[in-house]
């Protein structure tokens, strides 16, 4: 990978230059890499930021959620392999060690302060949509603010929800967090091309009751209930009608509500 991501010199300034630390292959379109944190990016749990590697004289990027928390040392990313995708036919081949852009100005409304206070969160995701729910899933604030934390990721395959998989088992044996999840969060998953306990998008399972009967608990309502949606773009359409016309409330970093949407695309 040396001639596609290394030796990024002088840097633009509008971008940090961070060192790949670790990199997974979950399938042949899913990989997850982590790099070192710059000493002076701040950032709230769950927000994105633009990242990416330079292209000629000027730098590539895209938009990436965060998938590790405000804590953490290291910035962790999760990315589906574009096949004409300009940026990760290139991000796709990087190894330990590789420097990438990070930007300077992590944003986004998937965070705890756009929420009203309620009583569950329903972390809402399709496919590499989950990022941000990582992130979130290993802040302590997030157990602090609800009684139980719900997660659901929809995807094609099974080999698809690996990377879930293995972020909540090991949220649940984190030494920060384990503790507080322990009882208090919620994985479920559904498929849509594989037998599954659940099988099918995301929005009939809300609308036909199988999501949180499959909880053994209460159908989602506004009264004690606030949600995150992160996710392809037909589900983003069509969870948001589902939620207004349920007569939740969009919420923004602005003004909290009772949902929030985020688009956080990499290509």
């Amino acid at each position: 990978m040396a001639d596609q991501a290394t030796a990024i010199a002088p840097p633009p300034a509008s971008v940090h230059v961070s060192r790949v630390i670790d990199v997974r292959h979950y399938t042949d379109k899913l990989f997850a890499f982590t790099c070192e944190r710059p000493a002076s990016l701040r950032f709230r749990s769950g927000e994105f930021v633009m990242i990416g590697l330079m292209d000629g004289a000027k730098p590539l990027l895209r938009a990436y959620s965060i998938a590790s928390p405000a804590w953490d040392d290291a910035l962790s990313f999760y990315s589906i392999k574009a096949p004409n995708g300009p940026l990760t036919t290139r991000l796709q081949h990087i190894q330990p060690g590789d420097q990438i852009l990070i930007g300077r100005k992590p944003t986004g409304t998937l965070v705890l302060d756009a929420l009203q206070p309620g009583r569950r969160l329903f972390l809402l995701s399709t496919g590499t949509g989950i990022a941000p729910f990582v992130s979130l899933i290993r802040e302590p604030e997030t157990y602090e603010r609800f009684d139980e934390v719900i997660l659901t990721q929809t995807c094609r395959t099974a080999a698809e929800l690996a990377y879930g998989d293995g972020v909540v088992g090991a949220t649940l044996a984190d030494p920060l967090v384990g503790e507080l999840a322990q009882g208090r969060l919620r994985h479920v998953t559904s498929l849509t091309r594989e037998d599954h306990k659940l099988e099918g998008r995301i929005t009939n399972l809300i609308a036909n009751g199988a999501l949180c009967a499959s909880l053994g608990a209460p159908q989602i309502n506004r009264e004690t209930d606030r949600v995150m949606i992160c996710g392809s773009t037909d589900m983003l359409r069509d969870l948001k009608a589902m939620f207004l016309g349920l007569g939740f409330a969009e919420g923004s970093n602005h003004e909290p509500g009772e949902f929030v949407v985020e688009r956080a695309f990499a290509g």
